[in-house]
């Protein structure tokens, strides 16, 4: 029996894929995540702690120590209600609690005042109001938005309202400012020291990555510069190792291929001479030779061709548009129909050379099996979520030939695989090897005019 599909696997992914939306996408940005993730944690720990414990038993404490005087001189008031006494507790209150009083007789309090929200982070507010509860029993009402160094108390008396003017300051303690600014401010210095030290280390693996990219692209970046961590040194040092055996490697080839190409020609030529030289009468053997001679020739430019994969040739800035057009009207001179559409100049980095080769050889395939080739370059963004920028420039070759079957398109990007008479199985090949080469590609579809579209993509 085949197990049961778990129902866990589905959730995770379903849950995954917001968060990896959410998540950043570069290395930079994930590691200040790494570091600042764990930082914040640590800090609302120590917040909960100060603010869950300390700062909530100073509070109460505070704020009882308040309302114990107020409720003295309460108790002391009703005791000593004679006019002398009351002025004397109010001087005593004064100078021994910091307390400013002022009794108003035969009133009584009207609407409770507003609420101030001041500092709503922290229960002062609810702290006292529960400790004069406790601690003077009596109806009262407290106002923090009339002044804003003191906190107006009134009570209700029998004979009339008692005005308490407490300090804010015996209620409220300046660590705590000291607090928020140690975890604010040591949070921020982290996260700066950490951002200006991780920028240095992702400077490094960007420029490798750059370097690499351009040399896949055939285009000269020399030596970099180690830098960085020593993995990442390391890294760039086996990248520039790299590059130095790879051109050595396509030095040594491209000699040995013009050894090839020589010793293979020279025959060929001596044979041409030879067919040249024979007697009248043998005019037909001698030029079906004569052309059999010419396709071995041919063949030969294009094995040699494939093989070296123009890869001397260096790029520089090239008129695409311009590159097109041209081939397109060798193309007609030749006898075939083609239209070619342009949004305008499109000067990019290539290897021109290489370039006319690739496309050369898209419309030698389709003039070999169509009548009416379309030609059209157009720009598109990037989809790959590598680069954070930039576009690509394509290249379509529309014919309206029989095609080539879906299944079997693939194979035709082989080398020495032909799917007519007449050719050798490697311009496709060619013209793949050289798009990549330009950090792009070659695609096989079907036309809209019937036949085959062949789509170059070339980085912009």
């Amino acid at each position: 029996m085949k197990p049961m599909p778990s129902p866990v696997r589905p959730l995770v992914r379903s849950l995954g894929s917001p968060v990896r939306g959410i998540l950043p996408r570069g290395l930079l940005g994930r590691a200040l995540l790494i570091i600042l993730l764990p930082l914040l944690i640590l800090q609302g720990v120590a917040l909960q702690l100060f603010y869950g414990g300390h700062l909530d038993v100073i509070s109460r404490r505070l704020a009882g120590g308040v309302a114990g005087d107020i409720g003295m001189v309460v108790e002391l008031l009703g005791r000593h209600p004679a006019e002398a006494d009351r002025a004397w507790i109010f001087r005593e209150a004064a100078w021994r609690q910091d307390l400013s009083l002022a009794f108003e007789p035969g009133a009584a309090m009207g609407p409770p005042a507003m609420r101030s929200g001041w500092l709503p982070i922290l229960p002062l507010e609810d702290d006292l109001a529960q400790a004069l509860q406790e601690r003077v029993r009596l109806p009262f009402d407290t106002d923090w938005a009339s002044d804003p160094r003191s906190v107006i108390i009134r009570v209700q008396l029998q004979d009339g309202v008692l005005h308490v003017e407490a300090p804010r300051k015996r209620l409220f303690f300046g660590t705590l400012y000291l607090f928020f600014i140690w975890l604010v401010g040591s949070s921020l210095l982290l996260f700066v020291i950490a951002a200006l030290f991780m920028k240095n280390q992702v400077r490094a693996i960007r420029r490798l990555a750059s370097a690499a990219e351009a040399f896949g692209m055939g285009r000269e970046v020399g030596a970099i510069k180690p830098e960085g961590a020593s993995e990442v040194r390391q890294a760039a040092a086996a990248f520039n190792q790299m590059q130095g055996r790879i051109r050595r490697f396509v030095s040594q080839r491209t000699e040995v291929l013009a050894g090839i190409s020589h010793d293979l020609r020279t025959p060929l030529t001596r044979l041409r001479l030879g067919l040249a030289m024979l007697p009248p009468g043998t005019e037909d053997d001698a030029a079906a030779m004569t052309e059999d001679v010419a396709e071995m020739e041919r063949m030969i430019a294009a094995y040699l061709a494939f093989a070296r994969g123009e890869s001397t040739e260096q790029a520089e800035p090239a008129d695409v548009s311009e590159l097109v057009s041209e081939l397109a009207h060798r193309a007609r001179q030749d006898g075939a129909m083609v239209s070619v559409s342009s949004p305008g100049p499109l000067i990019l980095p290539v290897r021109a050379d290489a370039l006319r080769r690739c496309v050369g050889n898209l419309l030698d395939n389709a003039r070999r099996h169509a009548r009416r080739i379309a030609v059209a370059i157009s720009e598109t963004p990037r989809e790959d979520s590598t680069r954070q920028s930039g576009h690509w420039v394509l290249i379509t070759v529309d014919d309206d030939g029989p095609g080539i079957p879906e299944v079997s398109r693939e194979e035709a990007f082989k080398p020495f695989t032909s799917f007519s008479a007449g050719g050798t199985g490697l311009g496709l090949a060619i013209a793949r090897d050289i798009a990549r080469a330009h950090g792009g590609d070659i695609a096989l579809e079907s036309s809209p005019l019937g036949g085959l579209r062949a789509r170059v993509r070339l980085p912009a």
